[in-house]
């Protein structure tokens, strides 16, 4: 790969798009100061108003993009709304970015129980005490819900809340972006017609 952008070699080589992300987020987990993971998340309400934010990738394979979140969130809502969401990953260090489109789809709940379990102790207990994007009277009132689920679940495992779960977007296109002098940028496009489809590739126009 010369000077980390996409050669010829490197656009013929690569027949689907999972193998060139991991070397990009191998690249990025050397390269980032924090959080490589980072993606911006792009939903949209019930009427067509969108809206992003920062999530983390917490797992990829040929199946799709994994993040967790509370599905009572404004976030959680509108994809279970309209089962559809977009992400886009942007590593300044590299001046690379992945754009990724598709429908989402729900975890399965050995996936939410191993990813929950993983979590430090104060984060369990965090999804319980949190009303994700919903109005907050003051901070003392969140303090305080931590520390009655934190005396509720002093002992023993913290059980995974029902609300809170994760989301796999099945990508039905991922775009590959890196910056080139004079804005001459290289991109290439990865597209299928579903996500069980074989890809199509093409480099586009910066």
């Amino acid at each position: 790969m010369s000077d980390n952008g996409l050669t010829s070699g490197d656009f013929t080589a690569e027949d689907e798009p999972f193998a060139l992300f991991a070397k990009w987020l191998k690249d990025a987990e050397a390269s980032e100061v924090n959080d490589p993971n980072a993606l911006a998340l792009a939903t949209v309400d019930e009427d067509g108003l969108p809206n992003v934010r920062m999530v983390l990738l917490k797992g990829y394979d040929a199946q799709g993009f994994v993040f967790y979140t509370n599905f009572e969130s404004r976030k959680g809502r509108e994809i279970l709304g309209q089962k559809k969401a977009a992400m886009c990953f942007h590593w300044k260090s590299l001046r690379r970015q992945v754009r990724i489109r598709g429908p989402v789809e729900v975890v399965t709940n050995e996936e939410a129980d191993t990813y929950y379990a993983s979590r430090p102790r104060g984060s369990r207990i965090g999804a319980w005490a949190s009303k994700q994007s919903r109005p907050l009277e003051s901070r003392f009132a969140l303090e305080k819900a931590v520390a009655e689920h934190t005396a509720k679940f002093a002992i023993g495992e913290i059980p995974r809340p029902e609300y809170w779960s994760g989301f796999r977007i099945r990508p039905v296109s991922i775009e590959f972006w890196h910056d080139r002098p004079f804005r001459l940028h290289d991109r290439v496009l990865f597209e299928r017609e579903t996500p069980d489809a074989a890809w199509s590739k093409a480099r586009l126009y910066p």
